[in-house]
């Protein structure tokens, strides 16, 4: 994976957010989403807050507000069991446009909503502002344990390439005719994930041999080594100490 390796969920832009030391960003993501957390879910302006300090963000870095949006579709599923929650908690129970439902279920149904909300954006925001390769530097930096990072850092890269393996597989199956599309025809499907998986299994032997043969002892070689700043660590407290803050007086007034 080299340093220009872009992903996905990557935008080019040459913002400030962009700019940051990636270990800086990180911390800033964890302190952040720590606090988000710890807010009472009785706090709606606090979350407010959280939303708007987040938007300003996105917009000093250029992303795309149908970017996030389009990838905020991961939350789908939690938001989905979350609506159910009124109808299933008990306690107090208030009617609704006619339906009687819990009010913990209610808040219970907010609090999913909100903090996965404002998680997931932050990760988007992250991954939008920060290459993988930068952002494994940035953990290494943070000492995270190096069989972490690295296993990490294969887990990506291979994702990739099993992906685009399979997308071969069914580019050739279709090109000779076959096009399997229900349960009984699955027998092909599960012959091919049989081949793509030997095929993935022998290019790992054959990338971890070619690695060691080049002295790979585990680690892989910091080719850049600018740090983060003192100011570019002040810059990316900011959202930080405003989540702690927030969290502190919500948890104070509430």
């Amino acid at each position: 994976m080299g340093a220009g390796h872009a992903h996905a969920l990557y935008v080019h832009e040459h913002s400030p957010i962009h700019r940051l030391a990636p270990e800086a960003k990180l911390v800033a993501a964890f302190i952040f989403v720590f606090a988000v957390a710890l807010t009472p879910r009785e706090a709606v302006w606090a979350f407010l807050v959280y939303a708007a300090a987040l938007g300003a963000i996105i917009a000093v870095a250029n992303v795309p507000a149908r970017f996030v949006m389009a990838r905020l579709l991961v939350v789908l599923p939690f938001i989905a069991f979350a609506f159910l929650v009124p109808f299933i908690a008990s306690g107090e129970q208030v009617e609704v446009i006619g339906i009687s439902v819990s009010r913990d279920g209610l808040w219970g149904m907010w609090n999913i909503v909100a903090k996965a909300t404002i998680g997931a954006t932050v990760s988007i925001t992250l991954a939008a502002t920060t290459e993988i390769p930068e952002m494994l530097r940035g953990m290494a930096v943070l000492k995270v344990p190096a069989p972490l990072t690295a296993i990490a850092m294969f887990m990506v890269r291979y994702l990739e390439l099993v992906a685009g393996e399979l997308g071969r597989m069914r580019v050739a199956m279709t090109a000779r005719g076959y096009d399997p599309r229900w349960l009984w025809q699955a027998r092909p499907i599960a012959a091919s994930a049989g081949a793509l998986f030997i095929r993935s299994y022998e290019r790992g032997e054959r990338v971890h041999a070619a690695m060691l043969s080049r002295g790979y002892s585990g680690t892989m070689p910091d080719l850049n080594r600018r740090r983060a700043t003192g100011a570019e660590w002040r810059l990316a407290a900011l959202l930080p100490v405003l989540g702690a803050v927030v969290a502190v007086v919500a948890l104070v007034t509430t």
